[in-house]
């Protein structure tokens, strides 16, 4: 992806969180989910697209960092269904799931208190969060190129129906048969989208 794509990444990604925060807010009581160290006991101020902007601009790390974030993100769900994304949890879950991302992708990284003062959370917090989103997600933080490929084509087929080019046949969607498919017509509450 080109350095010009990379914000219509984030704010593809922002907005797919927010759909999946919204219709788990409506559809799944909180009495009805398990609290954990995700949770904030008030829904954060900052917009989902602003954290996610926040991070980006300050975590230095590849593109593909995102995605692979995605990916966790949605490996996490699908291990942890009663630990649904909604407006409580979605930073904390974003910043520990972009967190373990650059940590395995990149070379050279930040330490646990950097990346803490980036997500506005103390650096005991952000342990914890990173210590919890790996035990979530049973260490299995390997993608291989066909998973990676798989998240690539859903985004870039999400990212072509909200900026069409101007001349273009419409695209088809590909989703990958591990995945699920969120659309604004059949929204599964507590999945991501893939």
């Amino acid at each position: 992806m080109t350095d010009l794509l990379i914000p219509n990444l984030i704010s593809l990604l922002s907005s797919l969180l927010q759909r999946v925060a919204e219709c788990n807010d409506l559809n799944r009581p909180l009495h009805t989910q398990k609290l954990s160290i995700f949770y904030g006991l008030i829904r954060p101020d900052i917009s989902i697209q602003n954290y996610l902007e926040r991070i980006f601009r300050y975590a230095n790390c590849s593109p593909s960092c995102y995605v692979v974030a995605y990916v966790y993100l949605d490996r996490f769900v699908k291990k942890q269904p009663y630990l649904p994304i909604n407006s409580f949890n979605v930073h904390r879950l974003l910043v520990a799931s972009v967190l373990v991302s650059i940590k395995f992708m990149e070379d050279i990284c930040y330490d646990n208190a950097y990346y803490a003062r980036v997500g506005g959370i103390s650096t005991a917090e952000i342990n914890l969060l990173e210590v919890d989103f790996l035990f979530g997600l049973g260490f299995q933080l390997n993608v291989t190129i066909d998973t990676f490929c798989d998240y690539c084509t859903y985004l870039q087929t999400e990212m072509l129906l909200r900026f069409p080019p101007l001349c273009s046949l419409p695209p088809v969607p590909v989703v990958g048969a591990d995945h699920y498919s969120i659309n604004d017509d059949h929204l599964h509450p507590s999945q991501l989208a893939v």
